[in-house]
């Protein structure tokens, strides 16, 4: 019973340790590249729910990429949002949206 425990216990603490790192990322993402437009990120963020985070950031985030590619206003990012490095960093970005989205109860620290 106490192997089983203990077993339990790591594989818990090995999810929310992986789940954490996740959101880190997606911020060092976050910050690198949407705070140039998105100055002020935590207000940016805070703006959707959970679910709809999720919905634009589904399928490798291709919804809010679309967003992006189709504002003429969002020009200077066109080249990130048709990158493989926005696609490989979207389950990253998506982490790190829903962690601090208008529902959540979290406040980022975008510095």
């Amino acid at each position: 019973m106490n192997k089983v425990f203990l077993a339990a216990i790591s594989i818990a603490f090995f999810t929310l340790l992986s789940s954490n790192a996740a959101v880190y990322k997606g911020q060092k993402v976050f910050v690198k590249e949407c705070v140039k437009c998105h100055e002020n990120g935590q207000v940016f963020i805070s703006k959707k729910k959970i679910k709809e985070w999720k919905e634009l950031m589904d399928q490798s985030g291709k919804a809010l990429a679309s967003l992006h590619l189709k504002n003429e206003k969002a020009k200077d990012s066109w080249s990130y949002f048709e990158s493989k490095n926005y696609e490989k960093n979207s389950k990253n970005l998506k982490q790190f949206l829903v962690e601090y989205a208008k529902d959540s109860g979290n406040v980022p620290a975008c510095n």
